[in-house]
């Protein structure tokens, strides 16, 4: 379980810093920033984004999964074929983390639109941010949540604990911008440059543990 929570939070973090997600962080950040003057404000405006970001991926998670092991039949079919239902997941998500495969969707609320309306409210906006931001996905994102974490909670019957740290995650690149607008407004630029340089590398790596991991499942359930 323990192994299972840090994959969830990792999960998390690698989608934040995804090219699509990174862009609604970035809006997030934008949002944050209003609050240059007042380090508490800003502070509380990035921790009310990732709270947010965390209650709806908990919701939206634990309906998924009570839904899924509510179904005798479905239930029963992914307990007992789980196993090979991870390898072509985690070999399919790995190679989208490796550009190899190229998919270009997206569904949720038009980032644009939503940061106009809510740019001119208080801190209570970057909780509904965090909602909405939470709820559009893209390739990568989808796969990461709707593939692999699911699968991963629905193998440990965890309806909450593992879609919360998920959700932990994926904000956790917002409340650290947060915390360098209050106390080191100045190097937040230098922050952004890294965290764009390091995201290739970072996706790259995992990408490449994703096939090996799902190569190992292909060999054992399949092949052995």
């Amino acid at each position: 379980m323990l192994i299972a929570i840090i994959s969830s939070l990792w999960l998390g973090i690698v989608t934040s810093i995804s090219p699509c997600p990174l862009a609604t962080n970035i809006v997030a950040t934008s949002f944050i920033s209003k609050n240059i003057k007042n380090p508490q404000k800003a502070i509380l405006s990035g921790f009310l984004y990732t709270l947010g970001r965390v209650i709806t991926y908990m919701f939206l998670g634990s309906i998924l999964i009570s839904g899924i092991l509510a179904i005798p039949s479905v239930a029963n079919f992914l307990q007992g074929y789980i196993n090979k239902l991870i390898a072509p997941i985690l070999i399919f998500t790995g190679l989208l983390l490796l550009d190899v495969i190229k998919l270009n969707f997206s569904f949720g609320i038009c980032k644009n639109s939503v940061y106009e309306k809510f740019k001119n409210s208080t801190t209570l906006g970057a909780f509904i941010l965090g909602i909405i931001f939470a709820l559009s996905f893209c390739p990568v994102s989808a796969a990461l949540f709707f593939g692999n974490l699911t699968t991963l909670a629905i193998e440990h019957h965890s309806r909450f604990l593992l879609p919360l740290v998920y959700g932990i995650g994926t904000g956790i690149p917002v409340m650290f911008f947060a915390i360098i607008i209050a106390f080191a407004v100045h190097k937040v630029g230098e922050v952004y440059n890294l965290i764009t340089r390091i995201e290739s590398w970072f996706r790259k790596i995992t990408g490449m543990i994703f096939i090996f991991a799902g190569i190992s499942f292909l060999i054992r359930h399949y092949i052995i």
